[in-house]
């Protein structure tokens, strides 16, 4: 059953011109748990695996989505940019959506976070933590103090004023994806994807989303370890 985007488009908007992009990095015990929210959804998937060393393909291909491979892992980054490539160059989309494949974001939240592009208002929607009540509990001190590090850093090098920097829930138009080109590969690309935005003077909002914290999802993406990569491609824009 198609998802209501917005009330004046749900007629014409075909939800298989809405492509879902899912990076993935050994997610073999996630990603099948984040594509079942996909189950009897419109939306089309692709996930790209930065060349994985468990059974994250395998896992995936057990599902009705397109499977990009890296041979070598790459970074996050390079693996957005390769699903970025595919989009524009062999399908049809007009909106373009990246979700997390740690099982942190929640599928009801993209009509929302589509609504704001679908209504022709904006360019670019960007996913909040901060602006959802309640959101940030139980967030590990170290990525509360990177994100508030990363959105100090935005504010000063692009001016945008954003409350979430390193959010990996966004939406595009597909016009906005042809503008965007991530060379940062690694964790660094949510600052660079911000910096474009602010160059191609792009309309851009923000959308409260939620992000779930659990044991897994703190124990992939919430070290402190990555946090202090964060940090690192910040400040010296390593690839």
């Amino acid at each position: 059953m198609n998802e209501k985007v917005t009330r004046a488009n749900k007629r014409t908007l075909n939800l298989s011109q809405v492509w879902i992009v899912i990076p993935a990095y050994n997610e073999e015990e996630s990603i099948g748990i984040v594509l079942d929210q996909f189950i009897d959804k419109d939306y089309s998937i692709l996930v790209i695996d930065d060349c994985s060393k468990d059974k994250t393909s395998e896992v995936t291909l057990k599902y009705p989505v397109t499977l990009l491979k890296h041979m070598i892992n790459l970074g996050q980054g390079a693996a957005l940019q390769t699903g970025f490539d595919y989009i524009v160059q062999h399908t049809n989309a007009k909106y373009v959506v990246t979700f997390d494949s740690d099982g942190q974001h929640d599928v009801e939240d993209i009509p929302k976070i589509l609504a704001p592009l679908t209504s022709g208002q904006y360019d670019a929607a960007l996913g909040s933590r901060f602006l959802k009540p309640g959101n940030v509990d139980g967030i590990p001190w170290i990525k509360l103090f990177t994100l508030k590090a990363g959105v100090l850093f935005t504010r000063i090098s692009t001016g945008l004023k954003v409350t979430d920097t390193h959010n990996g829930f966004r939406a595009f138009t597909i016009e906005t994806l042809r503008k965007i080109h991530i060379n940062q590969n690694r964790m660094a690309h949510a600052s660079e994807i911000l910096t474009q935005i602010a160059q191609n003077k792009l309309g851009y909002c923000e959308v409260p989303v939620i992000i779930r914290y659990t044991e897994y999802s703190k124990k992939k993406g919430q070290s402190i370890f990555n946090s202090l990569n964060i940090l690192w491609d910040l400040l010296f824009g390593r690839d």
